[in-house]
């Protein structure tokens, strides 16, 4: 089954540190493979937080800007999304999502478009 499986979330006091993972399960990255990391908290809209091509190339929100780095192991096909400083207000369900990602058989392939993890929460406590 094609999918992506988030891992990391937990209890941290403010001030703390986790690290996310988002990895591709029965599928793998591909060239063109973008992963961003996405969060909601209760009652509030989901929000963007990172994201990352398979160049490297990053981007984060100013929320989170100077207290997370999102890095790439193209060789496990996961994505890693480390926080620190960690603060109340960063309580949230962290979702990942690929714009695509490759499934091989055989000597055929198939890609699948716009997938998502199904979620892994963060608390953090004042």
């Amino acid at each position: 089954q094609v999918q992506l499986v988030e891992s990391g979330g937990g209890l941290v006091q403010a001030g703390g540190s986790l690290r996310l993972s988002c990895a591709a399960s029965g599928s793998t990255f591909d060239t063109n493979t973008i992963i961003t990391w996405h969060r909601q908290a209760p009652g509030k809209q989901r929000e963007f937080v990172a994201y990352i091509d398979n160049s490297g190339n990053t981007n984060y929100a100013d929320s989170l800007k100077g207290r997370s780095t999102i890095s790439r192991d193209n060789d496990k096909n996961t994505v890693y999304l480390e926080m620190n400083s960690l603060k109340p207000e960063d309580t949230a369900v962290y979702r990942c999502s690929a714009n695509r990602l490759r499934a091989d058989s055989g000597t055929s392939h198939s890609v699948y478009f716009d997938l998502w993890g199904q979620g892994t929460q963060v608390t953090v406590s004042s």
